[in-house]
């Protein structure tokens, strides 16, 4: 193998002259595979002779027979797992002789001499099952102090999309030929063309964000999952301009304002205070029928998505709770039930809580989990 004409620490550099030994050496080293070993180098740095080895033979070795070829070249090339210069890159110029250690390596770079700087290259970090996985789908109720901490940072870097509806106002169109005439902004552009109104301007309907409305269930049966729910209203409310957040247990309590502070434990704090029923009785259609009465039929409601999160145990008349969630639904764009009790095996909606609301749910979904929320805010995003 013919030394190099001078030494470099350009990657490019490094990556064509490498890609020239392998192809001299009987290697396919297209230009393609070059190109993306330059890239690889320019991410990782040619300062780890490791990193070097393992992005060359992601590039260059497309069959199990060219790893004997490429650690081979690697080594007669580099010399063992590479040269540390001074400066701490690796040289470009190679070697003119082909160690007999490289051709029984089996497909693996050679140990490193230990009274050398070199290192061996790591081996590939084999993908696991972490402990963000498992918390995604964990329960709720089963999750430690600590576990629900880690979701609710998690929860705070869910991607949401508010809903959005129609508007009146017009806005300008994108695309030719849609919505009415502009004449006025038609007659503007004219006049860059002495008068001639050769391109038409059109104004379509724009849309804009469309409320949400958020109402939890607080009752002791959901105690497990209070906390996670509110964590979930916190962050809903920081990022949809739309949202609002009442409380359900044996009253209605509207907490909009105490969960708009942006610091959580202090908004959580004031729910806390502004809500005195927390883990208390459950009054679903009675907490209902204030809702309706103080803020749904009044306009708050009126083509909002509105979420309720319940297990639908209701201690009161479940006749109240069927009239009050038909009220609303005569109002409301959708109505959304998030249950945390679906997410388990075999569950079947027989209480007479959501037996009576049902009827007028457009979705039903699980609310028991981070995975779950995460559908939860698709579902509302549609």
């Amino acid at each position: 193998m013919t030394p190099g004409p001078r030494e470099s620490n350009d990657e490019a550099v490094l990556a064509t002259g490498f890609s020239r030994a392998l192809r001299a050496a009987g290697l396919d080293a297209p230009p393609s595979a070059t190109i993306d070993f330059a890239l690889a180098l320019g991410l990782l740095g040619i300062t780890r002779p490791e990193h070097v080895f393992w992005a060359g033979r992601a590039c260059f070795c497309r069959r199990p027979d060219d790893a004997d070829l490429y650690v081979a070249t690697f080594v007669a090339y580099f010399g063992h797992a590479g040269v540390t210069l001074p400066g701490g890159r690796l040289s470009t110029e190679p070697r003119s002789s082909l160690p007999a250690l490289a051709m029984a390596s089996g497909g693996e770079p050679p140990p490193a001499d230990r009274s050398d700087d070199f290192r061996d290259p790591v081996p590939p970090v084999r993908a696991a099952y972490g402990a963000a996985e498992i918390l995604r789908t964990k329960d709720f109720g089963d999750c430690t102090e600590a576990e629900l901490a880690e979701v609710t940072r998690f929860m705070a870097q869910v991607r949401r999309r508010p809903p959005r509806r129609r508007s009146r106002r017009l806005v300008v169109a994108r695309r030719p030929g849609r919505g009415t005439l502009d004449v006025r902004r038609t007659m503007r552009s004219s006049l860059a063309s002495q008068g001639d109104p050769f391109r038409l301007r059109r104004r379509v309907r724009g849309t804009r964000p469309r409320r949400l409305v958020l109402l939890l269930d607080v009752s002791g049966s959901m105690g497990p999952y209070t906390p996670a729910l509110l964590h979930f209203a916190h962050a809903l409310v920081l990022t949809h301009r739309g949202a609002e957040v009442f409380t359900v247990g044996t009253r209605c309590t509207r907490v909009t304002r105490e969960l708009a502070w942006r610091d959580t434990d202090a908004a959580l704090r004031r729910v806390a205070v502004a809500a005195p029923d927390l883990e208390g009785g459950t009054r679903l259609g009675e907490g209902l029928a204030s809702f309706n009465r103080a803020w749904g039929m009044s306009g708050l409601a009126r083509g909002a998505i509105v979420v309720v999160c319940s297990d639908g145990w209701e201690r009161g008349d479940p006749s109240v709770l069927a009239d009050e969630m038909e009220r609303l639904s005569l109002v409301a764009h959708r109505i959304i039930w998030a249950n945390p009790l679906k997410g388990a095996e075999g569950y079947e909606p027989l209480t007479r809580g959501m037996r009576a609301a049902l009827p007028h749910v457009d979705e039903f979904v699980s609310g028991h989990s981070l995975e779950a929320l995460e559908g939860l805010f698709e579902v509302i995003s549609k």
